[in-house]
């Protein structure tokens, strides 16, 4: 018990830091409440904006694709948001070295935190609020509603800008890239390019949504730059940089 003890209660120390942090999360997702006006005079200035830099329509992708692919996407917009984020912290705390562990931690701390911000000084209404400009509110139209019932009731929507679906998701990307095996990576990589698909299908982000989200993880990653990678402490290299060959071959009659 006094072995396990230690552990466990990082384990404690750490569930109730993700707790916390989802509380504030939906804490400052309520702040934003009440700007309803303010988000559509800024989703009119994001939309021209996006027109000025003729990025591609995020309402003629979303014409493209039938209603079948739409109901996939809003499923995975709603079931894998968060599942992804533990799954990613839980995985880090068990299996990566706790320096990495922290990191990782640290910086979905700051984005999320840096991204509150954002959505309360600038609310901005989704497409999927402006069928004018030929979007398909989906999850309305074919389920499942995020923003409907008991759930509706906990989230903002006018927190557009940025996506921290795409942020949390470049975010896992990053470090299992730098940390995690390859195949990881991989999926990792996967999960990336289908939420960035599927905010923009399901018209709940324009493109400049993703574009600041990831911005503003790279300016967390250079403020909070990863740990030093561990180096062997078997050899101790002389003046010259060189291992010297009289010291290992002591070592290792020693050893014998």
């Amino acid at each position: 018990m006094r072995r396990v003890a230690p552990t466990v209660l990082r384990a404690v120390l750490e569930l109730a830091l993700v707790f916390v942090l989802f509380e504030l999360y939906r804490f400052g997702r309520l702040l934003a409440r009440g700007q309803e006006a303010a988000a559509y005079e800024n989703a009119v200035r994001v939309h021209h904006l996006e027109q000025v830099l003729r990025l591609p329509s995020e309402a003629t992708i979303q014409g493209l694709l039938p209603d079948s692919v739409l109901h996939l996407a809003n499923v995975y917009y709603v079931s894998v948001h968060f599942p992804a984020m533990i799954a990613f912290l839980v995985w880090g705390y068990l299996f990566r070295p706790r320096a990495e562990y922290r990191w990782a931690r640290n910086l979905v701390i700051s984005l999320t935190g840096i991204a509150l911000v954002v959505h309360i000084v600038f609310p901005l209404a989704p497409p999927r609020m402006f069928p004018q400009w030929g979007f398909l509110d989906t999850m309305a139209a074919f389920g499942p509603d995020a923003y409907a019932g008991a759930s509706g009731d906990l989230a903002n929507q006018f927190a557009a800008m940025p996506s921290l679906h795409v942020g949390w998701a470049v975010l896992i990307a990053y470090v299992v890239h730098r940390t995690g095996p390859r195949w990881l990576a991989w999926v990792a990589y996967a999960h990336v390019l289908v939420t960035v698909t599927v905010v923009v299908v399901t018209a709940n982000h324009y493109w400049l949504d993703g574009v600041v989200a990831v911005l503003l993880l790279t300016a967390v990653a250079v403020a909070l730059p990863p740990p030093a990678a561990d180096r062997p402490a078997s050899t101790t290299p002389s003046e010259g940089g060189a291992v010297d060959d009289e010291a290992v071959l002591r070592l290792a009659r020693e050893d014998r």
